[in-house]
């Protein structure tokens, strides 16, 4: 997981948790900012029959790529592998995923990318915090108040991160 370095104040990504699911050196990297919902549920968006069994599915803003698809990923806790996931699934999968005990389905309006390279050139600068996620990851509520929860279990460093003002030369 990425943690937007307190520095990094651009709006899309103040403060983000991002989950990176797909990376590679010819690819770049995908990913999905975990801790900024919409307000939305799916039936905001989709009304159709077929997507009944998600309309209470909470919507988050994955990333500023591609803001006009809205994808399903489902997240759960495996004892062996840790945090599992399945990203821009079908509607199928979402609800299969939906009716399985403690797996949680959120839909997603864009994503984040990273061209080769990219991110690589961002982690040297230091705009990251990288982190793995813990179990309690899944019991947590996404929100803005998440990458400061994380953040605290760090170190102590990233701790005072964590608490000091979004401008601390204003105290």
């Amino acid at each position: 997981m990425l943690l937007a370095d307190p520095s990094l104040r651009d709006g899309t990504f103040d403060q983000s948790v991002i989950l990176i699911s797909e990376h590679s050196p010819e690819d770049g990297a995908f990913g999905l900012i975990l801790n900024q919902p919409t307000g939305k549920l799916v039936s905001d968006y989709l009304t159709a029959p077929e997507f009944a069994p998600l309309s209470r599915i909470p919507v988050f803003t994955g990333g500023p790529v591609a803001r006009e698809q809205l994808t399903f990923s489902a997240f759960w806790w495996s004892r062996k592998d840790g945090l599992r996931w399945a990203v821009r699934i079908s509607l199928e999968d979402a609800i299969k995923h939906a009716n399985r005990s403690g797996t949680i389905v959120r839909a997603f309006v864009g994503h984040s990318g990273w061209s080769p390279g990219q991110l690589e050139g961002e982690l040297r600068r230091h705009s990251w915090f990288t982190t793995r996620p813990d179990a309690g990851l899944l019991g947590a509520d996404h929100d803005r108040h998440l990458w400061r929860r994380i953040l605290r279990k760090m170190s102590p460093l990233h701790r005072i991160l964590a608490e000091a003002p979004a401008n601390p030369t204003l105290n």
